[in-house]
């Protein structure tokens, strides 16, 4: 990672860790490398996305860029229109699931694929100058919102089956799968029931989305549907529920799909890739069946790095990002959520029956912290790790994380036993925040 680009991306507090200088600077630095591109932007709904938008295409223009501004679209969306439209960067403002304050940028290369930290660290050395085209070769500024019709079409044609006598709960976090999700679902067939499907750049992740899957529940309890599937700000990542209220998360689908890859014959070398925080029991119900689950650190853009160089064609996180690389470049919400619905109708089984398994219980703590690579570095925090992975005695494990996104430091205990789960997790949360008290 680069010191403004982090795991996914870069992304911060609206002209407070993310400017429109810094924005200017990452457009025109997409004008240095390569000469005269095409750049596609697109957004979720956050208010300070024109803001964003308007001074990515400034600093790309004044290095010579055409901008296509393509409006509110899922992540996915954009990505897979950069592809298909042959240009050269695809940029996304977006701050995926974190809430209004907050916004980000994502670049796409011309195949869809999210920039290497190889790749991000080349754009930050390129902010120590500037590109200024002289009269006339500036560059210039489109809108075309029609092309968000070449991505309803590949989502339409991705459903090999029709959903036609299912009820299905979307809730869609006001951003921006708003429109195109349930519009997709139920041109397929399926009876939707939409949830905060509306645009509304305040209320995005709000109680609502991926983040709180709670509120899915009740609409799936509601209105007897069969399954609900909420999405993030940016529609890049999905958390299901089925029929019995269950939550479904990223390891589960994982799970699933792997299985169903697998009896399809599409799941290559019958091998996926989760991360270091996928669920234990995962791994080992998967070697069951014969498949091999390979992990790699936390972050979609790893998962896909080791897809292509293992030539896999599934891998996903915990967090709902999930990959399905014969169908796509990224982490795609809904695609994901129409290969679910098409794999419950084809099996012929309730959600709950095809993503049924018992995870080893996850306590799971976030710590806001001023300086998260000192305290990462502590001895004291060190210590306290040696301890507690001595009371757990090999039959679990501690992951302590520092966000790449966030000015936090994630903490997880994994073993049989819920309440030593917690208690240790809680253990490590007072020695991080006894840490960043001596900051």
């Amino acid at each position: 990672m680069g010191l403004f680009f982090g795991t996914d991306g870069l992304r911060g507090i609206i002209n407070e860790d993310l400017t429109q200088n810094i924005a200017y600077k990452i457009g025109n630095a997409l004008s240095i490398l390569t000469e005269n591109p095409t750049i596609v932007i697109g957004c979720d709904t956050r208010i300070s996305n024109t803001y964003l938008t308007l001074a990515v295409a400034n600093g790309a223009m004044s290095g010579g860029a055409k901008v296509i501004d393509v409006g509110v679209l899922p992540t996915a969306g954009i990505a897979f229109i950069t592809k298909t439209i042959g240009a050269d960067y695809g940029v996304v403002i977006s701050a995926s699931h974190n809430s209004a304050e907050y916004n980000g940028i994502k670049v796409f290369d011309k195949k869809g694929y999210k920039l290497s930290d190889k790749e991000e660290e080349r754009i930050e050395r390129c902010f120590i100058r500037e590109k200024i085209n002289v009269f006339p070769n500036i560059g210039t500024y489109t809108q075309d919102f029609t092309l968000v019709k070449l991505y309803r079409k590949y989502l339409m044609e991705a459903s090999k089956v029709s959903l036609e006598g299912k009820t299905i709960v979307l809730d869609c976090a006001y951003g921006a799968a708003h429109r195109i999700a349930p519009e997709v679902f139920r041109r397929l067939g399926a009876k939707v029931i939409a949830a905060n499907c509306v645009e509304d750049g305040l209320r995005i992740n709000d109680n609502c989305g991926a983040v709180h899957p709670e509120n899915l529940i009740k609409r799936v309890f509601r209105y007897k549907a069969d399954m609900g599937f909420a999405f993030d700000g940016d529609a890049d990542r999905l958390i299901a529920v089925d029929e019995k209220g269950k939550v479904i998360d990223g390891d589960m689908i994982i799970y699933g799909l792997a299985k169903y890859f697998k009896k399809n014959g599409k799941l290559r070398y019958n091998t996926v890739v989760g991360t270091s925080h996928t669920n234990i029991a995962i791994e080992e119900d998967l070697k069951k069946e014969d498949i091999e689950l390979i992990r790699t650190d936390i972050g979609d853009k790893y998962v896909l790095a080791k897809i292509l160089e293992k030539d896999l064609s599934l891998g996903g996180e915990q967090s709902g990002h999930v990959i399905i690389k014969d169908l796509a470049t990224t982490g795609d919400g809904i695609l994901t959520a129409i290969t679910l619905a098409n794999m419950i109708i084809e099996l012929n089984v309730s959600m709950s029956e095809a993503l049924e398994i018992d995870l080893y219980p996850q306590s799971n703590k976030n710590v806001i912290v001023e300086d998260k690579f000192r305290i990462m570095n502590s001895e004291e925090l060190g210590k306290e790790v040696a301890k507690y992975n001595t009371e757990l005695n090999g039959l679990g494990r501690i992951m302590i994380r520092a966000s790449g996104t966030e000015p936090k430091i994630r903490v997880m205990v994994e073993s049989k036993n819920k309440e030593l789960n917690e208690k240790i997790a809680n253990g490590i949360v007072g020695a991080i925040k006894r840490i960043n008290a001596e900051v």
